[in-house]
């Protein structure tokens, strides 16, 4: 019986892997535009796509196709669809999740996009996809000194790989200069300026591949969090607390021989290109008590500037970092209750904070986002427009009698598109309120009843 059952369900993931792929036949890409941006240690792919449906069938989904060297460092993947004209366009949100196929040619991973509304034979669809990769910068070398400028390679495919038949694509690489040592030329290709471009390829078979590699100049700050620990902690007496504990690294390009300080203060446009000394935090508007410290104390080097959309916090660490160099620090602030708690129409607290790291550019390895709610909170849940592992702790603190309850949130490879609203619904009675006063009043009054204790025993000594 169970070798049946087993057999069975072998029979239906082999007809579902099957359908999946049969469906590609149903739909083909008429039209393809590749952009991808390689200006930062951050690649932004920007693509376009009219897809049409030549099936006798409504399609309700399609697949999008990425290599396995950059599924693993697949950030986030968005699409739109888009309809209208020029400036009349408008932009409709969808569904994008992974696609397990595990006879997929090449080992190919897929994200499933599901259309607003199932596309009819014949009809037509233009969809606007953004996906973003972190760590795909190659640095080579991958030792350069002081004075050197930081060379990166980039591989890529000079054609889109897709299940689905392409008539026609064109991709575009834009670098952050002019300076690009070498590329693979597939023809037709050329360069001008800061764009190297591919194409137009026409009539391209399903799960076509054109390996390429791109080898430039690219000097934009490589700021990794290696760690980044965000601590909300929540009291119903006026305000928020938050801490940020960050690890960070230079990601690029491993510094080799000495570092001169006065070479780096004379020249720095030439010395050091490759390395930041100054970085940016956008923190909430109405910020208070900030501060910015190390291991060492308190760093003054840091500027903050309040508006009424947001806060800027521009600081410095006590040493340039270059390739391979690592800092650690912490910032904290406060900010008014007010904006960020409010009350649910069934009666449930929540709060209503940015998911992400504040620092402007930068790729975070490992974020822990943990929310401590108040003492005697209950049910509490998170809600995140995108997957992250959640978890309870419990923490105690100055007169707590249970402890409060802790919301953990952790997500790896987390870019500045991940700087989104999240909220954390709980419930909460205010009578718990009223706990540490009465605490305090009490331990006064315990204080008191004792010194009167004293004092009348020691007036009875002195009587005697």
């Amino acid at each position: 019986m169970a070798s049946r059952i087993w057999i069975f369900a072998v029979v239906v993931a082999v007809f579902l892997s099957l359908s999946s792929f049969s469906s590609a036949q149903d739909l083909q890409i008429v039209n393809a535009e590749r952009r991808i941006d390689l200006s930062s240690h951050i690649v932004k792919a920007f693509l376009t796509l009219k897809v049409e449906n030549i099936g006798k069938d409504p399609a309700a989904d399609m697949l999008l196709a990425f290599p396995p060297t950059q599924i693993k460092n697949l950030a986030m993947v968005q699409a739109l669809a888009v309809t209208g004209k020029k400036k009349k366009k408008t932009y409709l949100p969808l569904d994008v999740k992974p696609s397990e196929h595990p006879d997929a040619p090449n080992d190919a991973g897929y994200f499933l996009v599901s259309f607003a509304s199932p596309l009819g034979p014949g009809e037509t669809v233009t969809l606007e996809v953004l996906y973003i990769l972190t760590h795909s910068l190659e640095p080579f070398p991958v030792e350069i000194t002081q004075s050197e400028s930081q060379l990166v390679y980039y591989r890529d495919s000079a054609v889109i790989l897709s299940p689905y038949h392409i008539k026609q694509q064109t991709t575009f690489f834009k670098t952050p200069s002019t300076r690009v040592e070498s590329f693979t030329s597939i023809e037709p290709a050329n360069r001008a300026g800061k764009e190297i471009k591919y194409g137009p390829y026409e009539d391209r078979a399903p799960h076509s591949y054109a390996p390429v590699i791109v080898h430039f100049e690219n000097n934009s700050p490589f700021a990794v969090v290696e760690e980044l620990v965000r601590e909300i902690e929540i009291s119903h007496w006026g305000s928020l607390q938050i801490t940020e504990n960050y690890r960070l690294t230079h990601g690029g390009a491993r510094h080799k021989g000495v570092f001169s300080r006065v070479e780096y203060q004379s020249r720095r446009s030439i010395s050091g290109s490759s390395s930041f000394n100054a970085l940016l935090a956008v923190l909430p508007p109405r910020v208070n008590s900030v501060y910015y410290r190390d291991d060492i104390g308190n760093i003054s080097t840091s500027h903050l500037r309040t508006g009424f959309k947001k806060s800027e916090l521009e600081f410095e660490p006590r040493y340039p970092l270059f390739g391979g160099w690592k800092a650690t620090f912490v910032i904290g602030y406060r900010v008014p209750l007010e904006d960020y708690l409010f009350e649910a129409p069934d009666g449930r607290r929540y709060l209503n904070f940015t998911f992400g790291c504040p620092l402007v550019e930068t790729i975070v390895n490992k974020l822990t986002l943990k929310v401590v709610l108040p003492e005697g909170s209950k049910d509490p849940s998170a809600v995140l427009p995108f997957t992250v592992n959640q978890d309870l702790q419990v923490k105690y603190s100055y007169l707590d009698i249970v402890g409060r309850t802790v919301v953990v949130l952790q997500k790896d490879n987390v870019v500045p598109t991940h700087n989104v609203p999240f909220q954390v619904y709980y419930t909460f009675k205010p009578i718990y309120m009223l706990a540490e006063p009465l605490m305090l009043v009490s331990a006064f009054f315990s204080v008191f009843v004792a010194s009167l204790a004293y004092v009348h025993i020691d007036l009875n000594i002195v009587k005697k």
